[in-house]
């Protein structure tokens, strides 16, 4: 029955003020893992087009600069993407709260809760203890009128900037440290799958599915891309 309860109050979180005495993580494990995803992503588009072309030194220097240039913007517009849906989904939870509230009867605000809940959950509460919980959403202070972008949202946005923009530089360092632009690719090429395996791992991991396996396979994956692209002249 806590566990219940605390799902509850887990609804309204986002909906009541000040927040600063419960501690939540700027990002969650699986939107760490696809923000770095998403960054590496962006800047190995950028490092296959390098490898089939036959420009000098300047011009590899000029695509790297563009490819880190290119995740800064786009570190910048997904940090603001996650910030519209924060606002977006703290102004659903204070919506959620007035319509249980405004039920027109216990069943109905039942099956609002049981929306707001894991399937998995709401599969199992009993009646009583959806009772329970209506009964306590309804001695929760009343929310905000309108949704309002907190601390943690702001910090939030700030880390996913920080994973898609520092995503960029294990990959391209290799071609300013080494002068030969031929092994500099290939060291770039083998930093780039050894990151597809630790995001493999750390999504194998959370998805509770073999985390070397699921390693192995974004590697191999990984591998075939890179082949691809020495192929076609890297």
């Amino acid at each position: 029955m806590e566990t219940v309860i605390d799902r509850a109050r887990e609804f309204t979180l986002t909906t009541r003020r000040p927040r600063h005495k419960t501690f939540k993580r700027p990002l969650e494990p699986i939107e760490r893992i696809s923000e770095i995803w998403f960054g590496l992503m962006m800047v190995l588009t950028f490092t296959c087009s390098i490898s089939v072309t036959e420009g000098g030194r300047e011009h590899v220097s000029t695509m790297l600069i563009a490819a880190i240039t290119c995740n800064l913007a786009w570190g910048i517009i997904d940090a603001f993407m996650y910030l519209l849906a924060c606002f977006v989904e703290q102004g659903h939870s204070i919506s959620a709260l007035r319509g249980v509230r405004r039920a027109p009867d216990p069943s109905t605000a039942h099956r609002m809760i049981a929306e707001a809940m894991p399937p998995v959950l709401a599969s199992v509460v009993s009646y009583g203890a959806f009772e329970e919980i209506r009964t306590n959403l309804n001695r929760l202070p009343e929310p905000h009128g309108r949704p309002k972008l907190t601390k943690e949202d702001w910090l939030g946005a700030f880390a996913v900037f920080l994973a898609v923009f520092l995503s960029t530089f294990p990959v391209v360092v290799p071609f300013f440290i080494v002068s030969d632009a031929g092994l500099g690719l290939r060291i770039s090429n083998g930093i780039a799958v050894v990151m597809l395996f630790l995001c493999g791992y750390a999504f194998g991991r959370y998805a509770g599915y073999r985390p070397w396996r699921m390693g192995l396979w974004m590697a191999i994956v990984g591998s075939a891309l890179v082949a691809l692209t020495i192929v076609l002249g890297g």
